[in-house]
């Protein structure tokens, strides 16, 4: 489906000191930097797989979307999706793909979104009552069909974001990129996306390749995740696997009455994550001493609530971002190239 084998990507930044007369000695002799925004990446993806891309900004998980789309060609490296090789921009490849870009429009603002799917229709040679049941369909899980005829700059964010979801899948692409999709949407709307992203792909066994910043959107859509960091894939498997990384401990949430003192010798090993005023800490306990840590904060400080439980996703996500040490130099599934 998706094969990539020391996949590279080089882009050459041109530099400018500042000032008049650094305009002038750009004429005379230009400096270039070369930055690697993807390193001796390989992966493979299979059918009806939901992937997530995780990694900090910078870390090359959209110049993989365009790479797997053909918006970029690689420097190096082999990369097939669907049996194509992307960058040649076949009709018949873009007619089996789709990517939505979170800060990138598909849609035309002027004019309804009825009229922008019906030139997308046109696009994808779509037949038309193929494409009018597509559309009643989408519009109906997406709750949107009294919206089709109201011009897209008029919309909001999160309706706007059905809208580009709908004009990627009239043409039901086999595979589908989506970069961002609920970046900047409220909560209520990023979970109804993620619900209608959840009941598609169920429904149609699309292969869905994600990136996102949220970890509520990877945690509850993907079954497995890769992460990337500085060009590099430094981990890929399940869910589970990826937070065992910090090992088997509990996470332990505890807010206090009255703000703690952060010195005490009893937080040092539990690696503190503190709010500004010193009223709540979120803890990393092992198994075996969870019980004697809750019972001697319990009796050391006035606790107003405590919570138990496995090691969030989002906690995850931040600790191995500060401390990237903690990330084997390969940790791959056997899904994975």
């Amino acid at each position: 489906m998706i094969v990539c084998e020391d996949l590279t990507k080089r882009f050459r930044n041109y530099e400018m000191e500042p000032g008049v007369l650094g305009a002038l000695k750009s004429f005379v002799h230009r400096r270039y930097r070369e930055v690697v925004a993807v390193d001796n990446f390989s992966l493979s993806i299979h059918a009806g797989e939901f992937v997530g891309l995780l990694g900090p900004n910078g870390a090359g998980k959209t110049t993989l979307m365009k790479m797997f789309t053909g918006v970029v060609a690689p420097s190096e490296g082999r990369l097939e999706v669907l049996g194509y090789e992307p960058f040649d921009r076949l009709i018949d490849f873009r007619k089996r793909i789709s990517l939505v870009m979170g800060q990138k429009s598909q849609l035309w603002w002027d004019i309804p979104a009825r009229t922008s799917f019906e030139l997308l229709r046109r696009y994808y040679e779509v037949e038309s009552k193929a494409f009018e049941k597509r559309l009643h369909h989408l519009s109906e899980l997406l709750e949107v069909r009294h919206l089709l005829n109201i011009h897209v700059r008029k919309l909001s964010l999160g309706e706007r974001m059905k809208m580009e979801l709908m004009a990627s899948l009239l043409h039901e692409p086999e595979v589908i990129f989506l970069d961002e999709p609920t970046i900047g949407l409220d909560l209520v709307a990023q979970r109804n996306i993620r619900s209608f992203l959840r009941e598609y792909q169920k429904e149609t066994g699309t292969t869905v390749v994600l990136t996102s910043h949220y970890m509520a959107d990877v945690h509850e859509l993907c079954e497995r995740v890769v992460l990337i960091l500085q060009g590099q894939k430094r981990f890929d498997g399940s869910i589970e696997n990826f937070v065992h990384l910090l090992g088997t401990d509990k996470f332990v949430s505890v807010e206090f009455r009255d703000p703690v003192n952060v010195e005490d010798p009893i937080w040092s090993p539990l690696q503190p994550r503190w709010n500004t005023d010193h009223t709540e800490v979120k803890l990393l306990v092992s198994e075996d001493d969870i019980r004697q840590t809750v019972s001697q904060i319990l009796q050391s400080y006035p606790v107003v609530d405590f919570h138990t439980g496995k090691i969030p996703i989002e906690h995850v996500m931040e600790t191995l971002l500060s401390r990237p040490e903690l990330v084997p130099p390969s940790v791959s599934s056997s899904k994975g190239a």
